[in-house]
């Protein structure tokens, strides 16, 4: 899918383009290809004289060759984005080319960004830029709006853990863990911790892109300090990411202590029960190796008695646990 954006009234409009000749009616700031096909590929290649590298997407890129710059001047930056699905969540690859000065349409700068699926941070720039007038002006606003979005995304994200972890906090202080309800907040807690993992991971991926675009003097003044915001929102993130990992590890080592005194109580049953059968296995033992004679037949009342003893040798056990606060 090809989509283009223009400016107009300080507005972002969206087109999507079908053919080469759509494409040759507007003068965008943005293009955005969508898992491009082949013929897509070609139109910019045609029209734009930009041929999108065979390995824009892959991620067993090499870290250092993910930010550089063309001797043309095009800027080269593969970046990226966080989706928090509930189901799967999971990060998506975006290489963004940046065209400053397009000798084909006479203007200054177009972004060129391609990846595999639609990105909710893009669904999220594209509102903002219908409803704020003004809200970008050119090619490196929209990457700078982009990763601004990036981190609010990602803070957005955080806030639901947050919430989620409540959640998961009322039902293990609760005191009253049973072995299904601890699985099923283990699973909540790994899930949670994956997350927290991936937006960590994400905010670390836009600082450096953001400080790759910082030292490329490409920044006007005004944009300049609009990246150190973002910086600075990025870093206020570390700390909320640190705490919620710790958070985690409580609530993970509490629902553990929790299933190891369930099991406690299980083997606390057996424990006492087998110290309370000791006394009526002893007597059984002595009373069947030491008659010289059968029981039935020299003492009528042998085995009556003997089982009688028997239950007395285990009740008294039971008894004396049961005062102790044992069998509670």
């Amino acid at each position: 899918m090809l989509n283009i954006f223009t400016l107009a009234n300080g507005r972002l409009f969206q087109e999507e383009i079908e053919s080469l000749e759509e494409l040759s009616k507007f003068q965008p700031i943005w293009v955005d290809l969508e898992s491009p096909t082949l013929e897509e590929k070609r139109w910019i290649k045609q029209y734009y004289g930009l041929s999108i590298p065979e390995d824009a997407m892959d991620e067993d890129i090499e870290e250092s060759a993910r930010f550089y710059e063309e001797d043309n001047g095009e800027l080269h930056i593969r970046s990226d984005f966080l989706i928090a699905d509930d189901a799967e969540p999971r990060t998506v690859r975006v290489a963004f080319i940046l065209n400053l000065i397009n000798d084909n349409l006479k203007s200054k700068g177009v972004l060129f960004s391609i990846h595999d699926e639609d990105v909710p941070v893009f669904r999220l720039l594209r509102m903002r830029a219908r409803r704020a007038p003004g809200l970008i002006e050119d090619a490196k606003e929209v990457l700078l709006k982009l990763f601004d979005a990036d981190a609010e995304y990602s803070a957005d994200t955080l806030e639901g853990i947050y919430d989620e972890l409540e959640k998961v906090s009322t039902k293990v202080l609760s005191g009253d863990v049973t072995d299904a309800l601890a699985g099923e907040v283990l699973g909540a807690i790994a899930r949670h911790e994956d997350l927290n993992g991936r937006i960590r991971r994400n905010v670390m991926d836009t600082r450096r892109a953001v400080s790759f675009m910082m030292r490329s003097k490409m920044l006007n003044s005004e944009q300049f300090e609009e990246a150190r915001q973002i910086l600075r929102d990025i870093d206020s993130l570390d700390s909320h990411t640190a705490f919620l990992f710790d958070k985690i590890n409580f609530l993970m080592d509490a629902t553990v202590g929790f299933i190891n005194i369930n099991q406690n109580k299980i083997i606390k049953i057996f424990s006492v029960a087998s110290v309370a059968l000791l006394p009526p296995t002893l007597i059984a033992s002595v009373y069947g190796m030491n008659f010289k004679l059968m029981p039935e037949l020299d003492w009528t009342l042998g085995y009556p008695y003997a089982l009688a003893l028997m239950a007395a040798s285990a009740v008294v056990p039971m008894w004396y646990f049961r005062k102790r606060g044992w069998l509670k």
